[in-house]
């Protein structure tokens, strides 16, 4: 016992030396864990370890340097709060909590859903507009039916079917190749609200440009136009929605991109319904009608506060806090966040280092951090189209009608799946957060297979009605169902979180246009694949997908759920290699044992391991490692202890970064 208390203070006294050897209050040059090598799988707090006497004196001088002097009490209990999150419960001295804060700090816990409406309606507002996206897909699934015809493209020919694709798939090669990538730097001059702004208007203007279009050239040059929007606003919103919300509903409240983008679709099939009737003009109704919703979008984003965190990026502190001020419950937890994005970003800094917009594209694939979460970005984006849910939301009228329903009828049939895809939207906000991200993909990829299987088998029933017709709708709409609280909210949640805030508008750029550009060649090829190996043939194939994306997912996608945005920079530092020899040798025998096998003590040893280094910063209380053979708990997280852990790699014991 006294050599480990002489270990410890020894530990204390060299963090002490090195705190008073800086300037200015900076972070020593080593972070507690490296960011892009993260060996021992350990969530750490960049605020970990500092002496409470450093630690105040750091963030009194951070306050004067940063223009938040009026601010400095606050700021002190902040910071304390962001090194351990508990410490309000007993925290003595001129830094104690007051009683009102002590019952709001705890409420946090017990009432998450308890947050300012300024927050709701920030999410609510900009994700309105994945509703343009949900609509334009619906609009043009009905226009598919006349609009062809009347621009002279509407037959079985090589060129008009890959004209026809093309029409379908433009506003996602758009998006693709242009939009995505003006994001950064929209986001870099005008900031979050002000991009999605103009994103807005582009998406205001463009549907009503194609419902006046006067031949299939100009409807495609609109639809291109429109694509470069969408773009700019899928890269934009659901970054904007996860660095305002905090960790413990941050998947709830991103996630309603998704509701939006299933309301949208909702809608559009309501409106393809309501002018399905009109002669001539339908097609031109339909397309158009998508300008709706990016109305409320463009107005309602002027009452929204920008990002805090973008405005740390910039150096814009004060600004930051006046954001945060609106955004959280109390002045205490606004500091808090403040202090804690400034730690971590910090970090990152000297991590990976400032560069350009080219440079921190090339980053994306070099830097072992960034890497990591370039693919499991890449492998949700891409999997959202193996799973074959936009050849449903493009093609499902044409699918329907080639089933044998008349175009009432397959209309009406769309309109069911519109009704399906919205309604089971819903479970994920409660689910994402609760089962996670990873968990949620994991489940309803192996049904959506099944199911989508099952809907193409179904044409091999005689006749054109009746069961035929009934039973290929109804296994599409089971498949919908498991897309919609699974694959749907996901990927676009997914990967707004796990690039650090340096590289965040880069990565998401990156992460919409990879699952934007599959979407384009879906569109065009699906109606080539249904000419070649018909409807049966091109539901088997993408059933097949779904499982190939079940291994990517199990294999390259790391769990998010209820992490800080700047706690992930740890989990993405974990290597590959590492991840995925855990999953092949323990997770995977142990879901045999558990769920095949029916062993209720099969026991899963959990790869991530959480360091709580801030009390005996915070008290001067000592540890006894040798006595006390539990593993350390990140503050950040509310984890049972488990046994001393081992390295998943090597099998090896992880010491203590005491």
């Amino acid at each position: 016992m006294s050599q480990n208390v002489d270990e410890v203070q020894a530990s204390e006294a060299q963090s002490r030396q090195n705190y008073a050897s800086m300037e200015k209050g900076r972070r020593p040059s080593t972070a507690p864990v490296d960011i892009n090598e993260n060996l021992s799988a350990k969530i750490s707090n960049p605020l970990a370890g500092i002496p409470r006497d450093q630690l105040l004196e750091d963030v009194t001088t951070f306050s004067q340097e940063h223009g938040l002097t009026e601010y400095t009490a606050l700021m002190r209990k902040g910071a304390l709060l962001a090194q351990d999150p508990n410490c309000f419960e007993n925290d003595q001295g001129a830094e104690a909590f007051d009683e009102e804060e002590i019952r709001l700090l705890r409420r946090e816990t017990t009432h998450k859903w308890r947050v300012p409406k300024v927050l709701y309606l920030t999410v609510i507002t900009c994700s309105i507009g994945a509703a343009v996206q949900g609509w334009d897909q619906e609009g043009s699934n009905g226009a598919n039916l006349s609009f062809p015809d009347q621009f002279g493209i509407g037959s079985k020919s090589d060129h008009d079917v890959f004209l026809f694709g093309l029409i379908n798939s433009a506003p996602y090669i758009g998006s693709a190749l242009i939009g995505c990538w003006c994001s950064d730097p929209l986001n870099n001059f005008f900031g979050r609200r002000g991009t999605i702004f103009i994103s807005g208007i582009i998406c205001l203007l463009t549907p009503i440009g194609g419902a006046c279009t006067q031949n299939w050239q100009q409807l495609l040059a609109t639809r291109l136009v429109l694509g470069i929007g969408m773009g700019i606003k899928a890269s934009t919103v659901p970054i904007f929605a996860a660095e305002n919300s905090p960790a413990s509903i941050r998947g709830a409240l991103v996630m309603s991109w998704q509701m939006w983008t299933a309301f949208g679709i909702f809608l559009g099939t309501c409106a393809n319904l309501a002018v399905g009737g009109v002669p001539v003009i339908a097609w031109r109704l339909q397309i158009g009608s998508a300008f709706i919703p990016a109305v409320p979008l463009v107005l309602l984003i002027l009452f929204c506060p920008e990002s805090p965190r973008w405005f740390i990026k910039k150096s814009r502190y004060q600004d930051a806090m006046k954001s945060l001020l609106k955004l959280r419950n109390t002045p205490v937890q606004a500091a808090r966040d403040l202090y804690a994005i400034h730690a971590q970003l910090e970090i990152e800094r000297e991590a990976i280092g400032e560069s350009t917009y080219i440079k921190r594209f090339g980053e994306l694939f070099t830097i072992p951090r960034l890497r990591r979460a370039t693919l499991a970005s890449f492998i949700v984006m891409i999997a959202q189209q193996m799973c074959g849910i936009n050849i449903i939301a493009f093609y499902s009228t044409t699918v329907f009608a080639q089933a044998g329903a008349t175009p009432f009828n397959a209309l009406l049939a769309s309109w069911g799946f519109g009704l399906v895809n919205f309604i089971f939207a819903w479970p994920a906000i409660w689910t994402i957060d609760t089962f996670g991200r990873r968990s949620l993909l994991l489940f309803t990829f192996p049904n959506m297979a099944w199911s989508l299987l099952a809907a193409g088998l179904c044409n091999l029933i005689p006749g054109q009605s009746g069961p035929h017709l009934g039973l290929i709708a109804l296994f599409i709409y089971i498949f919908a169902a498991f897309y919609s609280p699974g694959e749907g909210p996901v990927p676009f949640t997914y990967s707004a979180e796990v690039f650090p805030l340096s590289h965040r508008e880069v990565g998401m750029s990156w992460a919409v246009a990879t699952c934007l550009f599959w979407a384009a060649v879906l569109s065009i090829t699906f109606p080539k694949i249904v000419a070649s190996l018909g409807v049966i043939g091109a539901f088997c194939l993408y059933a097949g997908f779904n499982i190939v994306a079940f291994v990517m997912i199990f294999l390259g996608v790391p769990e998010t759920k209820q992490r800080t945005l700047e706690e992930l920079d740890y989990v993405f530092a974990v290597p590959t290699g590492v991840f995925v020899k855990y999953n092949t040798t323990k997770a995977l025998p142990w879901w045999f044992k558990r769920y095949v096998f029916l062993r209720r003590d099969a026991q899963l040893e959990p790869l991530y391991h959480f360091d709580n280094q801030s009390q005996a910063a915070q008290s001067g209380a000592t540890r006894d490692s040798a006595s006390d053979n539990k593993a350390t708990v990140d503050t950040r997280e509310s984890v049972v202890p488990e046994k001393a852990p081992v390295d998943p790699a090597t099998g090896d014991p992880i010491g203590r970064a005491d």
